[in-house]
């Protein structure tokens, strides 16, 4: 391939306190890449090497093996010999070898996702020269069994395909351990470990039908593609969906001189933590293993020590280890080797100054001298990284912007939730994956019917999907697992809401309603088993894992603080009742953006009557029955406004269809038809009529009030009396009332008309009057199209963009979830649309809406109530539109108000 000119390098060298790259780079160097450039430049001790860039990622996944290597061959060459001159080795040289590591890194932190091969550039001829270069045999061939292993894994594919499978080497080291009595790897003698290399390549031949690459250049080609497709396998690919990190970003590939854990009891290797990375504490800590690689620490196949004494002291209490032993067997790095450490101290402190935030280092002390491998951002938990940014602030370290900057919002959900007991999660055994619908943990015995959810203590409610019929059971269970449904299901929306763990669409289950079972992999699950649920992450585990309530520390409530200092548009709740209410407001909700009133329809006493009204065939009927309903719906709407006391609260009007509403199984519809003195068949008949092929566009919203005002009477009623009857208590209040659905000007009219008739009747009733405004749910596209016309008469605008979003995709939310993971893994779509604001499509309707509706009425009140009222960078989007507040569940309104404040910063920068 023909070179090409005048373009940008390829290959970035760092080491000897010189760099290509610095800090700045991470996009195009890695993480990884662009901190070994910055410590270089800064004088840390790092081993000498080069990175390739991610858009060699990029070309590579668009070119191919061939041609890629063609293009970097030049640079890569050239670098190799840079470090044989820094180090005055050559790279396959016999008797003064140079021998490299191949690490991938991202331009994000994706531990364990992709791979690393060390110590490659060995062969049998190298070996030698490095036994005799080092005067240690027993680490020269350590060193190279430790390279087929990894290369045979990473690069040739001879990694086990599941859990169940066994790793090729790691038996053939088993059967060795057995035959000798011994049970560590530090245990094998020199000739174990050249049978070891014997038969491991053996086993290379065997599997892959070749010889073990013996050239060092054929196996750093073979580790360099090896890195680049480790950005596309399974676990890197499902790492990325997750925490929505775009394919095209690709991975570097560093490749660095190596230096050596693995030369005796002088040496060893290491990761530690500028502060605790589970509380936030300011306490250096970390582990350490002696005569290890870097992979050793974390495989889990030696007890790594504490690098201090603090800490190794912790890890004796709790490992019930008395002192005399720990000091013997377990000395820290502190003790053993107080030099190094001191060393290391000195530049973790560097570095988190220089960084100015919490640093996860690795090391290796190489014959008593430290190298410092790699520093980045550590990985904290959620309180972790609320007490650090705190911390930082008051230390002087940060400012309170860059503290708020700092904070990922949706990590605050573990502050907010239950969560497992981290002993007791270690050992649950995971039976299936579901979408993460809402966070928290639960554990309980299964039950399949939602008014059986109180035969246990702790339940948890099995469905294929959940319907609004469920809502007792659902407020009953612990937690709520569908087979079917997305982010925003009924079952995903609802659990959200009401702050309950909810695992949604997982499609493995296969579940049996007639026999109560639930069937995963053929192993079936009875009514009464115990499960487990883990709404922050999707899995659900077999049995009972031990929960634990969150705790929020006192910084949380530091952080809220300066969250409200810089905070401009607002954050509202979507509560139904009054618990749902004063938890909002406990976590700083500025007032309720939606209360859906169907959703008060449902307690028993309350669905007789509302399905006596719904199965009138008589306006007097349906009154009749209206009239049993206000007294309890003038209750709710007291309670919900005297939570909220001070503080707007919008009240949607009656939404759903009424086939909800209805029985739909025999003993339910029989049982009605005695209250109601009719004949089984008369409700047969009237709930087949109320069946609609798409529902969801069918009779529901201010199409129902429309079409019966005597709806819209009652409910309008109940509001304004509740409001009355609070202000003669002493309470302001300040209601909303929303139309929902709209999408001609008329629909709204005509219900304004019967909301302002209503209420002023009652003022002449009670002598009396409060004020009160009527704005509609903006949902459909027309109605963004016509939003000026709408808002001459309109007091407020709420996006409803749950509905917004199915009717301009034409998805149906609940059924999209079998096509949409696809789409997502096709590239067709980047997210979720009901998941994360589409703000190509949908969201320009909704800066459509907004603006035609100010331009008429410049200070109209614009807020959203779907669930992307909660979503990080919807609520941005939300921020940049000029929206008043968003709204979401309770449980979501401090991740909303951190992200309004994020907004606000973002903008004045």
């Amino acid at each position: 391939m023909k070179k090409l000119e005048n373009v940008k390098p390829r290959v970035y060298k760092f080491g000897a306190k010189t760099a290509d790259g610095n800090s700045k780079m991470k996009n195009l160097l890695g993480g990884k890449g662009a901190n070994l450039a910055e410590m270089s430049a800064l004088g840390i001790p790092v081993p000498p090497g080069f990175t390739i860039t991610t858009e060699v990622c990029t070309e590579y996944n668009a070119l191919g093996e061939k041609a890629v290597i063609e293009l970097i061959k030049q640079e890569v060459e050239q670098s190799v010999l840079n470090l044989e001159s820094l180090l005055g080795s050559g790279f396959g040289d016999k008797d003064n070898p140079l021998l490299v590591s191949v690490r991938s890194g991202a331009r994000v932190s994706m531990p364990g996702m992709m791979d690393t091969v060390l110590n490659l550039g060995i062969n049998d001829e190298v070996v030698q020269g490095l036994a005799k270069k080092t005067n240690n045999e027993q680490f020269a061939w350590d060193s190279y069994r430790r390279f087929i292993q990894m290369y045979g894994g990473v690069v040739l594919g001879m990694k086990p395909e599941t859990k169940e499978d066994i790793d090729p080497f790691e038996e053939i080291m088993d059967t060795l351990k057995a035959e000798r009595g011994i049970t560590l790897d530090t245990d094998f003698t020199v000739q174990d470990l050249k049978d070891l290399v014997q038969d491991f390549k053996v086993a290379v031949k065997t599997q892959t039908g070749h010889d073990f690459p013996t050239n060092p250049w054929d196996q750093l080609w073979g580790a360099i593609i090896a890195v680049f497709n480790s950005w596309n396998t399974d676990r890197a690919v499902y790492y990325r969906n997750m925490n929505g990190f775009p394919a095209e970003w690709g991975t570097a590939v560093n490749v660095q001189a190596m230096v050596y854990g693995n030369m005796g009891n002088n040496s060893g290797t290491g990761v530690c933590f500028t502060r605790d990375s589970g509380t936030g504490e300011n306490v250096f800590n970390g582990e350490y293993l002696i005569n290890a690689q870097g992979e050793d620490v974390v495989a889990g196949t030696r007890t790594p020590q504490q690098i201090t004494k603090l800490g190794s002291v912790r890890w004796a209490e709790l490992a019930k280890v008395d002192e005399e032993e720990r000091a013997k067997n377990y000395p820290s790095l502190e003790e053993l080797m107080p030099s190094v450490f001191k060393e290391l101290n000195t530049y973790q402190e560097i570095l988190e100054k220089h960084y100015r935030d919490m640093q996860d280092l690795e090391f290796t002390i190489q014959d008593g001298k430290l190298w410092i491998l790699q520093t980045r951002s550590g990985k904290r938990t959620g309180a972790a990284m609320v007490k650090i940014a705190i911390d930082l602030v008051k230390e002087g370290i940060i400012t309170e912007k860059e503290a708020l900057l700092s904070v990922e919002p949706n990590k605050l959900q573990e502050l907010l939730h239950p969560i497992f007991d981290p002993k007791a999660i270690r050992n649950a055994k995971v039976i299936a994956h579901g979408l993460p619908a809402s966070p928290g943990a639960a554990s309980g015995q299964i039950v399949f019917f939602a008014d059986e959810a109180s035969k246990y203590n702790n339940s948890i409610l099995v469905r294929i999907e959940t319907s609004p019929e469920d809502l007792e059971g659902m407020n009953l269970a612990k937690g709520i697992l569908t087979a079917r449904g997305g982010m925003t299901s009924h079952a995903a929306v609802v659990a959200r809401g009401m702050g309950k763990c909810c695992v949604s669409g997982a499609g493995a289950l296969r579940i049996d309603y007639k026999k109560r079972k639930l069937i995963v992999d053929n192993k079936e699950y009875h009514e009464g088993d115990w499960i487990s649920l883990n709404g922050s992450t999707g899995d659900i585990y077999e049995g009972e894992v031990a929960t634990m309530e969150a705790k929020l520390s006192g910084e949380f409530a530091e952080l809220m603080t300066l969250v409200d200092k810089y905070a401009v548009m607002k954050v509202r709740a979507n509560a139904d009742n009054p618990a749902d209410a004063k938890t909002a407001r406990d976590f700083g909700a500025q007032g309720i953006g939606l209360t859906r009133t169907e959703h008060m329809f449902f307690e028993a006493d309350r669905i007789k009557a509302m399905r006596e009204m719904i199965l009138s065939d008589t306006e007097e009927g349906r009154k009749k029955a209206l009239e049993k309903l206000l007294p309890m719906q003038r209750t709710d709407f007291e309670e919900v406004l005297e939570v909220m006391e001070g503080l707007s609260v919008t009240i949607r009007l009656l939404d759903p269809p009424f086939h909800e509403f209805v029985p739909h199984q025999l003993v339910t519809q029989k049982a009605l038809a005695k209250q109601m003195g009719i004949s089984l068949d008369d409700v047969k008949n009237k709930v087949a009529d109320l069946e609609e092929f798409n529902p969801m566009l069918g009779h529901r919203g201010c199409r129902l009030g429309n079409t019966y005002p005597e709806i819209t009477e009652m409910q309008t009623r109940a509001i304004i009396e509740a409001a009355l009857n609070l202000k003669a208590k002493g309470v302001i209040c300040k209601p909303e009332i929303m139309i929902p659905l709209i999408g001609t000007v008329k629909e709204f009219d005509m219900q304004n008309d019967i909301i302002r008739t209503t209420a002023n009747k009652i003022f002449e009733e009670r002598k009396d009057s409060i004020a009160y405004s009527v704005g509609t749910m903006i949902e459909i596209p027309r109605a963004t199209l016509v939003a000026d016309l709408i808002a001459e008469k309109a007091d407020f605008f709420s996006f409803g963009t749950n509905d917004l979003t199915q009717m301009t995709f034409g998805y149906s939310r609940d059924d999209a979830g079998k096509f949409l993971p696809i789409y997502i893994e096709k590239g067709i779509l980047e997210h979720d649309p009901f998941e994360i604001l589409d703000q190509e499509g949908v969201g320009q309707l909704v800066k459509i809406g907004t603006e035609r509706g100010r331009s008429v009425k410049p200070n109209l009140e614009v807020g959203i109530c779907g669930e992307h009222g909660g979503e990080p960078s919807s609520v941005e989007f939300c921020y940049k539109t000029g929206m008043n507040y968003v709204s979401c569940s309770p449980y979501r309104v401090p991740i909303a108000r951190l992200v309004s404040a994020q907004a606000s910063i973002k903008d004045t920068l």
